[in-house]
């Protein structure tokens, strides 16, 4: 399928080796765009520009950069100009976590989170704007979460990291409000299924799960393309990122509790796994995957259904109360 109109668009992917990066790169590759992707680590990268290249992309760059350095951006910038002279569309798609209890959790990968889910995408934007206020127009995309909304016990820095995203991109999209052809739009995905969980640094000394129902990275890509196409503010992508931010908005604090218990209670129960940095401070070992096969797990059903269930209890408590 073709760009819009039939002409191929310049679009730059971070986080571009697998996950949903990966999933949104094969996405704008099967349009015919011209692609420059980003990530950390070479493999990953040249086997996305592979796959990239069999899907119809109309031309692909790598360049491996560290987004969270603000000379590797504008290096990345440069690269982006040469394959076009304009730079259409920008996915800023990083993102790491660190799970664990908060003061368990090392300093240093706190502040690793915060610089690569925030920081680094302020960077992005900061190196990109010039660029879109020059030549009138352009769409940055940011991948956000419903952590940007919910919070995320025994993730702290990933909840500070996600709320001050979700503020930043809110902020930039009010000081271009006079530009009305340069574009902030932000994708909050419910759970995705991908490699990010394993990648994951965990603290906890416990196998990290993420809570049913997860959502198909492609479908998040998908989303990607139709905010490219007709940009908006704000997408949820999945029915958990709804019900999270409509929940958070009714009783925040019952939210927190209730993520913080079924934390808790799925702690007790998980197996053992050696405490480890993940993908924090090096690129990932496995790249190359846009899924995790966490949606191969049978159990999705009964606990998706006891999730809704103690959110609806809850959120009708928290009316009867303040009543």
């Amino acid at each position: 399928m073709a760009a819009p109109g039939g002409i191929a668009r310049t679009v730059v992917v971070t986080g571009a080796s697998s996950g949903i990066g990966l999933a949104t790169a094969l996405a704008f590759a099967r349009r015919g765009d011209h692609l420059v992707l980003a990530a950390r680590g070479v493999e990953g990268l040249e086997r996305a520009a592979r796959r990239c290249r069999r899907s119809g992309a109309k031309s692909v760059a790598i360049v491996p950069t560290d987004v969270t350095d603000g000379e590797a951006i504008a290096a990345l910038v440069h690269r982006a100009r040469d394959e076009d002279a304009s730079i259409d569309i920008w996915v800023s798609n990083v993102g790491v976590g660190a799970f664990g209890a908060y003061d368990a959790t090392p300093m240093p990968a706190h502040e690793r989170v915060i610089r690569t889910n925030l920081i680094a995408h302020m960077n992005e934007a900061h190196a990109v704007l010039p660029i879109f206020r020059a030549q009138g127009y352009g769409t940055f995309i940011n991948i956000v979460s419903l952590g940007a909304f919910a919070p995320a016990p025994f993730a702290a820095a990933y909840s500070a990291s996600k709320f001050g995203l979700r503020g930043f991109s809110e902020a930039l999209r009010a000081e271009l409000s006079d530009h009305p052809y340069i574009h902030v739009c932000d994708i909050h995905p419910a759970f995705a299924d991908t490699p990010g969980l394993s990648h994951s640094a965990n603290y906890s000394g416990r196998r990290l799960a993420a809570p049913p129902p997860v959502c198909d990275a492609r479908r998040v890509a998908v989303a990607v393309l139709e905010v490219a196409d007709r940009p908006r503010a704000t997408t949820m992508v999945g029915m958990v990122a709804y019900l999270a931010r409509a929940a958070h908005m009714v009783a925040p604090e019952l939210v927190g509790r209730i993520g913080a218990w079924a934390v808790r209670s799925y702690l007790r129960r998980a197996d053992r796994e050696p405490v480890g940095d993940g993908n924090l401070f090096r690129p990932s070992v496995d790249p190359g995957r846009i899924d995790g096969g966490m949606r191969a797990w049978k159990r999705e059903a009964g606990a998706a259904s006891f999730v809704a269930a103690v959110l609806v209890g809850g959120w009708f408590l928290h009316r009867l109360v303040r009543r």
